[in-house]
This record gives C-alpha cells, sequence and structure tokens, in this order.
C-alpha cells in the first residue's frame, strides 16, 4: 500500500488522482446546468482549495469570475481551534451576484458557515458552497455543502492541496492518517 511520511505522521493513500479528477468533473457538469447562461463569482478558499479550484474551473462552461478568499481555523494543528481568522477577504462587489465558495474539505463546518453570514450581509443573489470533502460525522454547521465530491469519515487527510503543517500539498493523490 502507498504510504508517504510528513511531520513524523505516516499516511495511507485514500483517493488516487484520477478518481478525484473523474469527481470534479462530476461537480463541474452540475454547476454548469445550475448556472446556464450566469456568470458565477467562484470563490476559492485558500490555502487548501487551490488545486481543486483550478481543476473545478478549467471544466466549467458558464462564464466564471474568479477571486479568492484567505480564511482558516486550522492554523498548523490537525483539528479546527473553532476559531475563525479571515486573512484576505473579496475586494469586488458581490450585491445581486451569485457565489459559490470552493472549499478543499468541510469538517465542523463552522468555518464556511463564518464567511457565509458573512458574506450574505452584502445581498449576494445566492451563495452555495462546493467541497470536495465532506466529513458527515462531525458537521455541525447550518450549511450543508451544495456540491459535494466524496463523504469522508473523520480522518484527517493531506495532499491535492490539503496540508499538515503547510506540507504535502502538492501530492496529487489524498492520504489519510489512520
Amino acid at each position: 500500500m502507498k504510504t508517504v511520511t510528513y511531520q513524523n505522521k505516516t499516511f495511507t493513500l485514500f483517493l488516487e488522482e484520477a478518481k478525484i479528477q473523474a469527481k470534479i468533473a462530476e461537480i463541474a457538469q452540475k454547476i454548469n446546468q445550475d448556472y446556464a447562461g450566469k456568470s458565477p463569482l467562484v470563490v476559492p478558499i485558500l490555502n487548501g482549495s487551490f488545486l481543486f479550484a483550478a481543476d473545478l474551473v478549467r471544466h466549467l462552461t458558464v462564464d466564471p469570475e474568479i477571486h479568492f478568499v484567505s480564511i482558516s481555523s486550522y492554523g498548523d494543528a490537525l483539528s479546527s481551534s473553532g476559531k475563525v481568522n479571515i486573512f484576505h477577504d473579496l475586494q469586488v462587489e458581490i450585491q445581486g451576484r451569485d457565489i459559490i465558495l470552493v472549499e478543499d474539505i468541510v469538517d465542523t463546518g463552522l468555518t464556511c458557515q463564518h464567511y457565509m453570514e458573512h458574506l450574505r450581509k452584502s445581498a449576494p443573489a445566492s451563495v452555495r458552497l462546493t467541497t470536495l470533502l465532506f466529513k458527515p460525522e462531525t458537521f455541525k454547521g447550518n450549511y450543508q455543502p451544495d456540491y459535494i465530491g466524496f463523504e469522508i469519515p473523520p480522518e484527517f487527510v493531506i495532499g491535492y492541496g490539503m496540508d499538515i503543517a503547510q506540507q504535502a500539498r502538492e501530492l496529487r493523490d489524498i492520504y489519510h492518517l489512520k
């Protein structure tokens, strides 16, 4: 079985790149149907979602506008701190716009909930959330993702943009810590 080691922890292969790419194409197809004739504002949440967002927008046939934000509740820890920090917010007008937040992983959902409530204060037409990975067993938020790649158990994962202390983002596959 394929493994990698980071921060003195061994991770085992969980999702291969081909399976990830096929799922991203499926998500994009749903978004293309839902936003046909529209130009949604795609908002990837940095840092973890940058690879997912790049691959996702390459499959979109709608005309997206893309702006990044940086928010976090993890820092370098293996679990959420519960405190949401907005490091870089949107710098564009969102009133009346359709917004698609792009997240790498939704664990408790509290970070996304906090940011979605923040966005709704500016009266967008809609705010939807897409995530590559969703942990339903740990989810505590009010806003379940609208587009979900894979539901996974409550395990720590790395690769494909997701990190452990800012390492392992470059991995093409996703690995989990057992």
